[in-house]
């Protein structure tokens, strides 16, 4: 008897985790609509300083077939059948939909992250699909391929050079980490933008500890990013301008708040009515198998073969008051540790053992590191769903150079190159954000 057939769905981080996890075993097929890698942690980084994009990316095909052995599809996903175990995909370069089966799948697809756009659209991830493409604000730019991507990036960089010639009002909504980083950057790379930054808190970095977020403040102060707390985003209000001291409002606005799910091939049933960005996450269980919504009974869905992990699931499970896990942060590390133990889970159905392994709330989902500017940065460890818990243990410019080392190997890893794989899979620097 053959090995039994894994689709994963999503090339990223933990896409690109359980393709190098379940190969031996499995003929893995791995979907994106994307050709490429991109390291979205640092993908600012690349808006103010293009050059750095290269050291963030990378062509998905010759590293799946040629380095893994793992079978590779440049498409999106359009539709997941669980009864039958099918999935309908639209490869790039065809109108047609193609079908292709599967006894197990595992669903990496991520999230988007503009959540006033009507898909979810932002600079922070590329609009690759074809729903998104129809409403996007940069129809002329096809992200799917890396110099399309390029483009949007030299396009956005060619803006912000015209802003700062004009010393031009930026306005940063969110002063979460994203935000905090984008200000930051924007402000060493474009020394005469006038930069404001706020926030609906009372704060910058919302849940994480006062020494972090003293830590930023007292940075952006220092530059000169002027900061307005406790203060709701209200674009169309002449009072909220005068508010944040910009009357005439701001010439250029980035929102750096929220995300958006972007399941859009899978059922009705198995997505939820509520959560960040107006609700569509995939519901899961304790063993990240997919589930039915609780209004359509919560059982499990497709006879428990098929698991979503990382930013495309709901986060949590439970309710407020009554967790079984706590909400998770949408970001790199949880979804890789969720990855192993769908992995693992995986591999004991394969083999008729119905003793799956339970997940929990990730340890490194209280890692945060973040960037101000080049030079500078802040590392929390620690953090849970409380409210300012954590600590910051890292910071100035030994933060940034973690930071870069993180960046560097974690790339390289994704490329199955040794060094990367060796530092990750021992586990010498098994943090990041």
């Amino acid at each position: 008897m053959g090995k039994p057939r894994c689709l994963i769905i999503g090339g990223q981080f933990s896409g690109n985790f359980c393709a190098r996890e379940l190969k031996t075993q499995f003929f893995c097929t791995v979907v994106d609509a994307k050709e490429y890698f991109e390291y979205t942690p640092g993908v600012l980084r690349a808006f103010v300083k293009p050059a750095h994009l290269d050291s963030l990316t990378f062509t998905l095909q010759p590293v799946y077939e040629r380095k893994m052995g793992v079978k590779f599809i440049w498409g999106e996903v359009k539709e997941l059948d669980g009864d039958k175990k099918t999935a309908c995909i639209k490869t790039m370069f065809s109108n047609n939909l193609d079908s292709i089966g599967f006894d197990y799948c595992i669903i990496c697809a991520g999230c988007n992250f503009g959540p006033f756009k009507p898909m979810g659209e932002s600079l922070w991830f590329p609009t690759v699909h074809e729903e998104a493409r129809a409403v996007s604000d940069w129809k002329h730019i096809d992200e799917r391929f890396l110099e399309g991507r390029r483009r949007h990036v030299l396009e956005e960089y060619q803006k912000l050079h015209e802003l700062n010639k004009k010393k031009s009002t930026v306005l940063v909504v969110g002063a979460g980490f994203i935000g905090v980083e984008w200000a930051t950057e924007l402000e060493h790379f474009f020394p005469d933008l006038k930069m404001t930054i706020i926030d609906f808190l009372p704060r910058c970095l919302g849940p994480l500890p006062d020494g972090a977020a003293e830590y930023c403040s007292e940075y952006m102060s220092a530059t000169g990013i002027k900061e307005f707390y406790n203060c709701k985003y209200d674009p169309k209000n002449p009072e909220f301008w005068k508010q944040i001291e910009l009357p005439n409002g701001a010439d250029e606005t980035y929102v750096c708040i929220g995300v958006k799910a972007s399941n859009y091939f899978m059922p009705k049933c198995t997505l939820s009515d509520k959560g960040p960005g107006g609700g569509g996450w995939i519901h899961f269980n304790k063993y990240l198998q997919v589930t039915k919504k609780p209004s359509e009974g919560g059982g499990v869905w497709a006879d428990g073969s098929i698991f979503a992990v990382g930013d495309c699931n709901y986060g949590c499970i439970g309710e407020p008051g009554n967790w079984e896990m706590p909400p998770v942060p949408k970001i790199s590390y949880p979804g890789e540790e969720q990855a192993y133990h769908a992995c693992l889970n995986v591999i004991k159905l394969s083999k008729n053992n119905q003793n799956l392994t339970k997940t929990w709330w990730p340890w490194g989902a209280g890692m945060f590191a973040t960037s101000l500017g080049p030079h500078d940065a802040c590392f929390v460890a620690g953090a849970n769903e409380n409210k300012n818990s954590g600590y910051m243990v890292n910071w100035w410019i030994p933060a940034a150079l973690q930071k870069e080392i993180i960046e560097t190997s974690k790339i390289d890893e994704c490329r199955d190159r040794w060094v990367g794989i060796l530092i990750w899979r021992l586990d010498v620097f098994y943090i990041y954000i």
